[in-house]
C-alpha cells in the first residue's frame, strides 16, 4: 500500500501541482500581454475622444459671425465717447455669456475676446491673479495666426490661474474677417478638462491605476489625481515607445505595465500605468482557491485509490473503455480475452452482446430502407385513373358533334400528358415539365367544363428556373383534381391560380420553391379541417381517402425531402381553398445522384 500511494503520488500530485503552477503562470503572462495589447486601443479611443472635443471647441469663435451687430463691435476701432465703448462692452459680454457661458458648452470655464485695446469677456471663475485683463491682452496680441489656427496653451505659458483647482487649458484663435481680409482680435477660451473623467472612466475603475495626459514636452495637463497638473513627466524621455505597452520597475517599487499613445494632430500624449500586481489579483485569489481544492481532491482521490486498488484488474478496465466507446456509437470493438475465467466468460457474453446488437440494428436498418421505397412507389404510383375515362367520353362527344378540332387539340394534350406519365422513370421532373403538365390537365377540363372552369398560372421565378430546378413528380395534378372535384359541386364557376415562386423558409433556413395553388370553392369545415393537417402530419402510406391527393403529394414530398417541406392549408368556409406546397431548389445533379442512391440500394 505503501508503494501504490508513492507511486500514485509520483505519477498523479506531482504533475498536476507542475500542471497548475505552469497554467498560473502563463495565465498572469496571458493577461499581462492582453492588456498590454488591448490598452493602447482603448487609450487610442480616448484620445480620439479628447481630441475630437477639443476640434470641437476650436470651432466656437465662428459663432461670432453669426451675428452682424457682434461683428460690428469687433470691426469699431474708436469710440467718441466712453459710454460707447461701455455699451459696446456690456453687449459684447453679455452675448459671450449666453451663447457660450449659459449655453450648452459645459466644459468652458470662460471667453475672452482681446479686439485693439479692448478686453471683453464672461467667466465662471475669477482669475488668482489682479491684473489678468493685462496679460491676456498683451499676450493675445502676440504672434497672432494669419491662418486662423487655434493654438493650445497651458495656464503657466500665460502665467494665469483660476482661483479653483479644476484642471484647464487655453484655446487661442485669431478672428479673421474674411470679408474685410482683416484680423479683428484674438479669442481665448478656457477649457475645463473634467471632460477627461467621462471619457477614461469607461475603461479605468481601478483606484490604482494613474491615468495623465501630457504635452509632447512632458508637461502634464491633466492626471488622475490632480496635485500632479502642471508638474512633468520626468521619464518621459524614456519611453521606449509612445504607441504600444510596457514594463517599469523602479527600485523600490512595484512593477507597473504601462500604455501609451500619441494623438496625431494636437501631440499631446496620453499615459495609463496600473501595477502588475492589480492584473494578477484575481488569478492570485483563483489559484489559492484552486490549489485547496485540489489538495482536498487529491486526499480524498487517494484514499478511494488504495480502497478499490484491491478489486480492480486490468480486463476490467479494458472492458470498461469498450463500454464507454459503445456508449459513443462504435460497436466496432472486440475485447479479446482468452481466460476461461469469470472475467473471460463477461468478455465473451460482452462480444456475443455486440454482435448481436449491429445485427439487430443492421436488420432494421434495411427493413426500415424497403419499407420506405415500397411506401414511396406505393404513393407516387396511386393517381386518379378516373380522368383518363372522363377524358376520352369528351374527346367523343366532340367527334360525334363535329368538333374535330377540339378533338384533336384534346388527343394532343391528353398524348402529351401520357408521354409525360410513363417516359420519365425518374421521381423527379424539372418545375417547367410539372407545370406543363398540370397546364394540360386543365386545358382539357377547361374543354370538357366549358365556362364553369377557369384557370391563371402565373410564374414569379424566371424560365431559367423553371428549367434548372426539380420537383416530386405529379404534386400538382392530385391538387387541381381536389379542387375541381369539390369545387364544381357547389360553383357554377370555379376559378383556379396556380403561382409559382421563390420564398425564404422559416424551417429550412433557405431559399425554397413555393408554389399556390388557390380556388373559390366552398372551403373545408374547420373539424374536417384540423382532421386533415393531423393526416398530412403522418408520413406513413394509410390508403385512399376523400382527401388522398393531398395526403399523397405531401407524403411524396416530406420522405424525399424531410419535414421541413410539403403542404399547408389555408381554407375559408364559402371563400375557397388555398393549398401551398414548399419544396428545395434541388438541381439537376442532385437529382441524378439521389436517384443513383435509390438504384444501389435497390
Amino acid at each position: 500500500m505503501y508503494k501504490l500511494i508513492v507511486t500514485y503520488i509520483l505519477l498523479t500530485v506531482l504533475p498536476m501541482l507542475l500542471l497548475v503552477y505552469i497554467s498560473y503562470t502563463q495565465y498572469a503572462r496571458s493577461v499581462e500581454q492582453q492588456i498590454g495589447e488591448y490598452m493602447p486601443k482603448f487609450l487610442y479611443q480616448a484620445n480620439a475622444d479628447i481630441e475630437k472635443r477639443i476640434q470641437e471647441l476650436t470651432t466656437l469663435p465662428e459663432i461670432l459671425f453669426n451675428s452682424e451687430n457682434i461683428l460690428g463691435i469687433l470691426r469699431r476701432t474708436s469710440y467718441a465717447k466712453r459710454s460707447d465703448l461701455n455699451k459696446d462692452q456690456y453687449t459684447l459680454n453679455s452675448y459671450l455669456a449666453r451663447t457660450y457661458i449659459n449655453g450648452r458648452n459645459d466644459d468652458v470655464l470662460g471667453v475672452f475676446v482681446v479686439s485693439g485695446n479692448r478686453v471683453f469677456y464672461n467667466s465662471k471663475a475669477g482669475f488668482k491673479e489682479s491684473n489678468w485683463t493685462k496679460t491676456i491682452g498683451s499676450y493675445a496680441t502676440l504672434d497672432p495666426q494669419p491662418s486662423g489656427k487655434a493654438t493650445i496653451l497651458l495656464p503657466e505659458e500665460m502665467s494665469l490661474h483660476f482661483e479653483s483647482d479644476i484642471p484647464y487649458v487655453f484655446i487661442q484663435k485669431p478672428i479673421n474677417d474674411d470679408d474685410n481680409r482683416k484680423n479683428l482680435g484674438t479669442m481665448l477660451i478656457a477649457v475645463d478638462l473634467s471632460f477627461i473623467d467621462n471619457i477614461v472612466r469607461n475603461f479605468e475603475t481601478n483606484k490604482r491605476a494613474d491615468l495623465w495626459v501630457m504635452n509632447p514636452s512632458g508637461k502634464i495637463i491633466y492626471h488622475t489625481n490632480h496635485e500632479l497638473i502642471g508638474t512633468v513627466d520626468e521619464e518621459k524621455t524614456r519611453y521606449p515607445v509612445l504607441n504600444g505597452s510596457f514594463r517599469t520597475s523602479v527600485s523600490g517599487e512595484e512593477a507597473k505595465l504601462v500604455s501609451v499613445n500619441q494623438t496625431s494632430k494636437l501631440g499631446w500624449v496620453l499615459v495609463h500605468s496600473i501595477p502588475l500586481h492589480d492584473l494578477t489579483q484575481r488569478t492570485d485569489l483563483i489559484r489559492n482557491v484552486t490549489v485547496f481544492v485540489f489538495i482536498a481532491i487529491v486526499i480524498a482521490a487517494s484514499m478511494i485509490a488504495v480502497l478499490i486498488s484491491y478489486n480492480m484488474t486490468r480486463p476490467l478496465k479494458k472492458l470498461s473503455g469498450l463500454m464507454k466507446t459503445v456508449e459513443r456509437g462504435d460497436l466496432q470493438v472486440d475485447l479479446k480475452v482468452q481466460s476461461g475465467d469469470e472475467v473471460g466468460t463477461l468478455a465473451r457474453s460482452f462480444n456475443s452482446m455486440i454482435a448481436t446488437i449491429r445485427e439487430l440494428i443492421n436488420k432494421n436498418y434495411q427493413i426500415e430502407i424497403r419499407q420506405k421505397e415500397a411506401e414511396l412507389y406505393a404513393l407516387q404510383s396511386q393517381i386518379n385513373p378516373h380522368f383518363m375515362y372522363n377524358t376520352l367520353e369528351t374527346i367523343g362527344m366532340a367527334v360525334e358533334e363535329g368538333e374535330t378540332e377540339q378533338a384533336v387539340d384534346m388527343v394532343t394534350l391528353l398524348g402529351r400528358m401520357l408521354r409525360f406519365s410513363v417516359s420519365n422513370q425518374s421521381k423527379s421532373v424539372t418545375i417547367a415539365e410539372e407545370v406543363q403538365h398540370v397546364k394540360d390537365y386543365l386545358t382539357i377540363q377547361k374543354f370538357r367544363f366549358e365556362e364553369r372552369v377557369h384557370f391563371e398560372i402565373v410564374q414569379v421565378i424566371g424560365d431559367y428556373d423553371l428549367h434548372a430546378f426539380f420537383t416530386p413528380k405529379f404534386i400538382l395534378q392530385p391538387i387541381v383534381e381536389n379542387a375541381i372535384k369539390y369545387g364544381l359541386e357547389s360553383r357554377k364557376a370555379l376559378e383556379i391560380h396556380i403561382a409559382v415562386s421563390e420564398e425564404f423558409g422559416a424551417k429550412s433556413g433557405k431559399r425554397d420553391i413555393v408554389i399556390r395553388i388557390r380556388d373559390n370553392g366552398p372551403g373545408i369545415p374547420g373539424d374536417r379541417l384540423n382532421d386533415l393537417e393531423q393526416s398530412l402530419k403522418k408520413i406513413s402510406f394509410e390508403g385512399r381517402s376523400s382527401h388522398f391527393g393531398l395526403i399523397n403529394v405531401n407524403a411524396r414530398i416530406v420522405m424525399m425531402h424531410g419535414t421541413d417541406y410539403g403542404l399547408q392549408l389555408h381554407s375559408i368556409v364559402g371563400k375557397g381553398t388555398e393549398v401551398i406546397i414548399r419544396i428545395p431548389k434541388i438541381r439537376g445533379e442532385e437529382v441524378s445522384h439521389a436517384d443513383d442512391k435509390d438504384a444501389d440500394r435497390g
